[in-house]
């Protein structure tokens, strides 16, 4: 049976990835200074100003407008924004219940991991490819500044049949540029220095028959900003699987790692990780259920969807042995007390070797 799956992808100059990248660095600051504190400090965009907003119970001193203002310039602002705060220390009703001698989830909530062998990443092939053509623009968008602008998307179609990935169907990108830039010039551009570099990279899925779109709207000169609003955690499809797998009820950005919407998808992705990696199965989802003030999940549950190569008994006793999942011991593990945060929040949170839920260990 065939089917098409799509994906995509933002660049860091989308105001909802924008905010998600200020919030995270306002997380690195903190953990920078004071790893045991506590933050879901988020922000939101419109126009010239910026809101920043949420709980923070830290020994750090953080100072969040030159934290914002930094980024929004790297990013290509050159305007001044007005910034308006409003920050508190988190609830002590909340911080009683996790902060003990061992520490316990911060919340209730569902969280979802999920790794595929389509590519080498253990990861959807769609969002891949999505994420790979917003690095690729980024880097061409920095080597010719006064023409393209940090606002961006894509959107990358592929048709599987029977489960397994055959060929591109689509291939979109909309960029924003300078009203100086002619449509046919930006189209060939795009497509020579940003699409055709990616795609050699995935050579074996195109066809003759592929679709490559380039800023349909024809315009796309008024960016970021000031062409739409943004707030923190409203690309949680972006962030994980690209819609291919379900994703938990919380986003990630803003939020320290007793946060188990956060750490919990993260922890959930390694266990799904390791089960493709270890070749026990070609494709599977790990869901996790937390109570808040509760130190282990109340639900563990594993799917291969029929793709396992041993018996699903043998894959859970291997994934109880091998996984311990506290919270207390997700956050030893994978070394969420240090200021990695900002990194992950742009080109999505997984299929990125460098991040520690990323590593592939041998089962005992």
């Amino acid at each position: 049976m065939k089917k098409i799956e799509t994906c995509e992808s933002v660049n860091i100059g989308h105001p909802d990835k924008t905010c998600d990248y200020i919030a995270d660095a306002f997380l690195d600051e903190a953990l920078s200074q004071d790893k045991d504190s506590q933050m879901a400090v988020e922000c939101a965009i419109k126009n010239d100003k910026l809101f920043i907003y949420g709980e923070a119970t830290t020994k750090a001193n953080i100072d969040y407008d030159q934290i914002a203002k930094d980024i929004l310039k790297k990013i290509g602002y050159k305007n001044d924004f007005i910034i308006v705060k409003e920050i508190s220390e988190q609830s002590p009703d909340i911080h009683q219940a996790v902060v003990q001698k061992e520490l316990k989830a911060n919340d209730q909530g569902m969280v979802y991991g999920y790794a595929t062998n389509e590519t080498p990443e253990f990861m959807p092939l769609p969002i891949m490819v999505a994420h790979d053509l917003m690095h690729e623009y980024e880097n061409f968008r920095q080597k010719n500044p006064s023409l393209f602008f940090a606002d961006a998307k894509s959107q990358v179609s592929v048709i599987y049949e029977d489960e397994k990935p055959i060929c591109f169907h689509t291939i979109l990108v909309s960029v924003s540029h300078s009203e100086n830039l002619d449509y046919e010039k930006l189209k060939k551009m795009i497509k020579n220095d940003v699409v055709d570099k990616v795609l050699e990279k995935y050579s074996k899925y195109r066809t003759k028959d592929i679709k490559i779109l380039i800023n349909p709207s024809g315009k796309f000169t008024i960016w970021g900003s000031f062409s739409d609003s943004g707030c923190v955690g409203r690309k949680i499809i972006v962030d994980t699987y690209g819609g291919v797998a379900r994703v938990g009820g919380g986003c990630f950005s803003s939020k320290n790692a007793t946060k188990v919407d956060r750490s919990g998808a993260y922890y959930a992705r390694y266990v799904a990780k390791n089960i493709v990696a270890n070749n026990l199965a070609d494709r599977c989802e790990v869901s996790l259920s937390f109570a808040i003030g509760i130190a282990e999940p109340i639900a563990v549950n594993i799917d291969c969807f029929d793709t396992n190569k041993v018996p699903m008994a043998e894959i859970t006793n291997l994934v109880f042995k091998n996984f311990n999942f506290s919270v207390s011991n997700i956050i030893k593990e994978l070394d969420l007390l240090k200021p990695i945060y900002k990194q992950t929040a742009c080109y999505g949170h997984f299929g990125n070797k460098n991040f520690p839920w990323e590593n592939v260990k041998i089962f005992s």
